[in-house]
């Protein structure tokens, strides 16, 4: 029996594979001794484990699932995508999140997100290659008095305008270089 934290090897095959996906380190759960085991209302907990642990929930993971609790997977599948929390893609380190809010709006949220769009060179929904950034909008983070806002990761960068965002980027793929240095 493995441990429910060994690390394996991911088993993707494909193009996503060949960009390096199948570097990713996958640890293995025990989906069928988990606290809520054996009772209805375990497939939630059991997604939100996978994505703690490897930070969406792949296919792979979806049958493993099924192999070791028994649901179906279309019930895992209908879970996975009707709540707005759980990932179906891998998503960057850091996740950035524009406001899309009225306040936000009137502000100029829509020039935030094509500018982050055009500078991170991928669409709202989308992850960057190097899988830096991640960029999603939002309905509203509720810091209107800072219109319009972004949050990237847990850090609220306010009253911005487009010609600012290099500057804030920057200081994100600088903090990403100076790890990969250590």
């Amino acid at each position: 029996m493995t441990s429910a934290f060994e690390p394996v090897r991911s088993q993707r095959r494909g193009p996503a594979a060949q960009e390096g996906a199948d570097l990713l380190v996958h640890r293995k759960v025990d989906f069928k001794n988990l606290m809520y085991a054996g009772e209805k209302g375990v497939l939630i907990p059991a997604l939100q484990r996978v994505q703690d642990l490897d930070g969406y929930i792949s296919r792979e993971r979806m049958h493993e699932i099924h192999r070791q609790s028994g649901i179906p997977l279309s019930q895992i599948y209908g879970v996975a995508t009707f709540y707005s929390q759980f990932r179906l893609r891998p998503v960057g380190k850091h996740i950035i999140r524009v406001c899309h809010g009225t306040a936000c709006h009137v502000s100029g949220a829509n020039g935030i997100t094509k500018s982050l769009e055009e500078r991170l060179k991928i669409i709202t929904g989308d992850t960057t290659p190097d899988r830096l950034f991640t960029l999603e909008t939002v309905s509203c983070l509720g810091c209107c008095s800072l219109a319009p806002v972004v949050m990237i990761g847990k850090a609220t960068h306010g009253n911005l305008k487009p010609g600012d965002l290099g500057k804030v980027l920057r200081q994100y793929r600088q903090a990403g270089k100076e790890v990969a240095e250590e």
